[in-house]
């Protein structure tokens, strides 16, 4: 079966009804996904280089409609209720990206985040979450002052403590992506984590993709620093390592773990590997153009190009088999896809329906 946004192959409707179907509730709440339109992205040539760049090749935007029938393909008999935000560098339409993701908020119900700009001042910060319908904000590297040299790069150089000061005042939700080449072991990340923690207490701050921890070189000692932490929470979006998910479950408990896609990339057809450390995208040969010149993606052939199914179910059946491991049970796994998110947007004010 084919659409205009991808192929449903035999390998991921085995793949789903053999491992994910039942495992999952019927009622989800995906707390992290990107809604944008091509023409609000700029393409500066002068920017600074601050994320990876095999996003880029799954899908060149990603419209409400397009969100919606992506979940009707590969989630067959559930219903999802996204939050969105946009996916924006500084150089981008700010403005129309976050006016089509509140547009797409109010015509869908769902909730959405503003992707916010640190230069903005409490006031504008506040009065533009306001305006939009927003449920909080979130804050990405992208947006940061273009001196800031990306290894050098520190939460608070996106996420200022004026506009913490608002998201506590209101206990708004902030979707944090951290930064540095430590990733969640970086000393300088878990001390400006905790310091949020501890001094916006009411903020509903959480952490994107376990802190981008996508091999388990990229822990450390953080699941031992974080335990100690008591409202901070955690997607496991764009992530496939089930140890990582293993070690977050048992540092912080599965009351304070969300599940996040990170949609439209999660579309990508296949499967993720560590080397040394580093994360490895296999793919099918061909399929995403030229990719020789990444090094976090890899091109392979044959019976291994044919097996490989979407990066969502990737994601999904590595925590399905950490909640196994942890001795999760039925109601934590629906705490973790629908009651926990469905907490944290009513705190916030989300009044729409879940």
């Amino acid at each position: 079966m084919t659409n205009m946004l991808f192929e449903i192959k035999a390998v991921d409707r085995e793949c789903y009804i053999t491992r994910l179907r039942d495992f999952l509730p019927d009622r989800l709440i995906d707390i992290h996904t990107h809604v944008w339109l091509d023409k609000f992205k700029a393409r500066d040539p002068n920017a600074p280089v601050r994320t990876v760049s095999w996003p880029s090749l799954v899908a060149k935007d990603c419209s409400l409609a397009d969100l919606d029938e992506t979940y009707r393909l590969l989630l067959p008999g559930k219903r999802v209720v996204p939050m969105l935000f946009s996916s924006l560098a500084s150089e981008d339409d700010v403005d129309g990206a976050n006016a089509y993701a509140s547009e797409c908020a109010t015509h869908s119900g769902y909730p959405a985040l503003i992707f916010a700009a640190p230069q903005w001042s409490a006031q504008e910060f506040e009065n533009r979450i306001l305006a939009g319908g927003f449920v909080g904000a979130k804050v990405y590297m992208t947006m940061a002052d273009r001196y800031i040299p990306i290894r050098e790069m520190r939460i608070f150089d996106y996420l200022p403590h004026h506009q913490l000061e608002v998201l506590d005042r209101h206990g708004w939700i902030v979707m944090l992506h951290i930064p540095r080449d430590g990733r969640l072991r970086d000393a300088v990340n878990l001390a400006q984590m905790l310091e949020i923690e501890r001094r916006y207490p009411n903020a509903q701050v959480v952490i994107a993709h376990v802190g981008r921890a996508y091999c388990s070189e990229d822990v450390g000692e953080a699941f031992e620093v974080l335990a100690s932490t008591r409202r901070m929470r955690f997607d496991f979006s764009a992530n496939t390592n089930a140890e990582v998910f293993q070690r977050l479950i048992r540092a912080v408990g599965p009351a304070r773990v969300l599940f996040g896609s990170d949609m439209p990339i999660l579309r990508m057809r296949m499967r993720r590997i560590c080397e040394d450390g580093r994360y490895i995208n296999l793919v099918p040969r061909g399929l995403y153009g030229d990719v020789s010149g990444d090094r976090n993606m890899r091109e392979v052939d044959g019976a291994e190009a044919a097996s490989l199914s979407f990066f969502l179910y990737e994601e999904l059946d590595a925590f399905r088999r950490a909640t196994e491991a942890t001795g999760l049970q039925a109601q934590d796994v629906e705490d973790v896809f629908y009651n926990n998110a469905a907490r944290m947007l009513h705190a916030a004010g989300f009044r729409g329906a879940l």
